[in-house]
């Protein structure tokens, strides 16, 4: 069996760790290079940090994040938020990041996908899907979940991956901040479709919770913000929780 992943999400705003649910409501939840080296000497297997600060000067603010995360972090980082273009995608992963994560920048122009994982690799582009259940269809949306699209998330999710992403991070919008446990239905679904990783996001309250997605066979990674930025969960515990239970982690 592939080892499967935990992954503490980091949303940066204005230079600080933020969580709220369903995406509003948020709050201070620390330094983002703290928690990061936090996370790192707990073993974490990989972060993800998505920079939510509007800002004309997007993409100065995305290369000192990177830059600041990789003097301090040794483990991988993917960094997403007001991705738009190849310029930015070749400034995050200069200054140092592993992955990119686009949402709202694929959905207006797919042939991104193609062109950075051309001009990068397939294994440097995540594509972050955020999905609503309405009348029992999931339907994609974007800027930062205030934009329904048309898109069904099975059907995009797999023209991602026709497109050249490496990975898909799905992150059930129902789901985000509730801590009552992933989707795992619609992450059951689309982790058969997929022939390339799948990152679960949204939902996660307890140890439980990892062990249900993972005995699923609902995703290949696991993605927490809150839980872990409280202390709630701490990575060692929940890892050791997991490999207790015949789940093979990293």
């Amino acid at each position: 069996m592939i080892a499967k992943r935990i992954i503490p999400c980091l949303d940066v705003k204005n230079g600080r760790t933020v969580k709220g649910v369903n995406f509003v409501d948020l709050i201070d939840a620390g330094d983002p290079v703290e928690l990061g080296m936090r996370y790192s000497e707990q073993g974490a297997d990989e972060l993800v940090f998505l920079d939510i600060t509007a800002t004309l000067e997007k993409r100065k603010t995305i290369a000192e994040l990177a830059r600041k995360v990789a003097e301090h972090i040794n483990i991988p980082f993917t960094i997403g938020g007001g991705i738009k273009s190849i310029e930015d995608i070749g400034v995050a992963l200069e200054h140092g990041a592993d992955k990119v994560a686009m949402n709202s920048a694929a959905v207006n122009h797919p042939d991104l996908i193609n062109e950075a994982s051309r001009a990068f690799g397939a294994q440097c582009i995540v594509v972050a899907v955020d999905a609503r259940e309405v009348d029992g269809k999931w339907f994609i949306h974007t800027a930062g979940g205030t934009k329904k699209t048309d898109l069904d998330l099975f059907e995009w999710a797999s023209e991602c991956e026709d497109r050249g992403a490496g990975e898909i991070l799905f992150t059930s919008m129902d789901h985000d901040g509730t801590k009552k446990g992933f989707a795992l239905e619609a992450l059951k679904k689309l982790n058969d479709q997929l022939g390339i990783p799948l990152i679960a996001s949204g939902g996660a309250g307890k140890k439980q919770h990892f062990l249900e997605l993972f005995e699923a066979g609902a995703a290949d990674a696991a993605l927490a913000a809150s839980i872990f930025h409280f202390n709630e969960v701490p990575v060692p515990d929940l890892k050791e929780y997991l490999i207790n239970h015949g789940v093979t982690v990293r």
